[in-house]
C-alpha cells in the first residue's frame, strides 16, 4: 500500500508542475530561454537514457522469463513500437495551433505572436485540453514505473515535471491575456495537470489486478516507447527552439549522465 501511495504522489507531483509554468507566465516579463533550453534537454536525456537502457531491458527480462527468449524479445520490441505509435496518434489528432508543445514564450503572447485564433480564451482552453490528453499516458508511465521500480521512477517524474513547465505557460498566458484574470489562468493550467494522476488511477484500477510478468513487461515496453517519442518529438525540438543548439545538447548529455549515475548508485 505504501508503494501505491508513493506512486500516486510522484505522479501528482509530475502532473501539477504545470502550475510552475503557469506562475512563470503570470509573473515573469520574459522567459529565461537558456535555462529552459538546458532543462528541456536535460529532461529529454533522462527520459531517453532510462527508456532505452533501463526500462526496455527490464521489460525484455520479464517477457523472456515468461515466454522464452525469442517470443519474449519479439513481444518487447512490438510493445515498444506500440507505445511510440500510441503517443504519435495522440499527437497527430491534436491541431498544431492547440498543440502544447509548439514553442511560445511569455513575451510572445504580449506581442500577439502566439495567438493563432482571435479568441485567446478559447485557445487557452483547447491547449488545456490538449495538455490533458498528452499527460494521461505520462501519468500511467510514471505510476507503473514508481510501482515496479521506485529507483528509476523519481528521475522520470522530475523529467516529466520539467517538460510540463512550458505547457503551463502555453495554457496560462492566453487565458490571462484574454481575461486579465490571473486566478482563472492559473486554475486552468493547474487542473490540466490532473490528467496525470487520472492516468495513474486508471492504471491502478485496471492493471493492478492483472499485474504479472507478462502484463508488467508489455506495459513497461509501451512506457519506454511513449517516453522515447516524447523526448525526440517534443522535448529536444523545443529545447533547440528555446535556446542555442549546443545548450540543448549539453542539457541532453547532462541528463543522461545524471540518470546513469543514479542507476549505478542503486546497483
Amino acid at each position: 500500500m505504501d508503494n501505491v501511495l508513493f506512486a500516486f504522489l510522484l505522479t501528482l507531483f509530475a502532473g501539477l508542475s504545470t502550475g510552475i509554468g503557469s506562475t512563470i507566465a503570470l509573473f515573469a516579463k520574459k522567459t529565461n530561454t537558456k535555462f529552459l533550453s538546458i532543462s528541456l534537454g536535460f529532461s529529454g536525456g533522462v527520459m531517453l537514457y532510462v527508456s532505452m537502457i533501463e526500462i526496455f531491458y527490464k521489460a525484455k527480462d520479464a517477457l523472456t522469463a515468461e515466454m522464452g527468449l525469442k517470443a519474449g524479445y519479439w513481444l518487447t520490441v512490438g510493445s515498444f513500437f506500440v507505445g511510440i505509435f500510441l503517443i504519435a496518434i495522440i499527437d497527430k489528432v491534436i491541431p498544431s495551433t492547440q498543440n502544447p508543445h509548439e514553442v511560445c514564450r511569455v513575451e510572445d503572447f504580449e506581442k500577439g505572436k502566439c495567438d493563432p485564433s482571435p479568441n485567446l480564451f478559447r485557445t487557452g482552453l483547447f491547449t488545456a485540453l490538449a495538455v490533458g490528453i498528452h499527460n494521461f499516458p505520462e501519468g500511467l508511465a510514471t505510476f507503473i514505473s514508481a510501482l515496479q521500480e521506485p529507483s528509476i521512477a523519481i528521475p522520470i517524474a522530475v523529467a516529466i515535471a520539467i517538460h510540463n513547465i512550458p505547457e503551463g505557460i502555453a495554457i496560462s498566458a492566453p487565458i490571462y491575456y484574454a481575461t486579465g484574470d490571473k486566478r482563472k489562468a492559473f486554475l486552468y493550467s493547474f487542473l490540466s495537470g490532473f490528467s496525470e494522476p487520472v492516468g495513474a488511477l486508471v492504471g491502478y484500477l485496471i492493471l493492478m489486478p492483472f499485474i504479472n510478468n507478462l502484463v508488467f513487461g508489455i506495459v513497461f515496453a509501451v512506457v519506454a516507447g511513449i517516453m522515447v517519442f516524447i523526448s525526440l518529438d517534443e522535448l529536444l525540438p523545443a529545447a533547440r527552439e528555446y535556446g542555442e543548439h549546443h545548450l540543448s545538447i549539453y542539457g541532453l548529455i547532462a541528463g543522461m549522465g545524471v540518470m546513469a549515475l543514479s542507476l549505478l548508485l542503486f546497483i
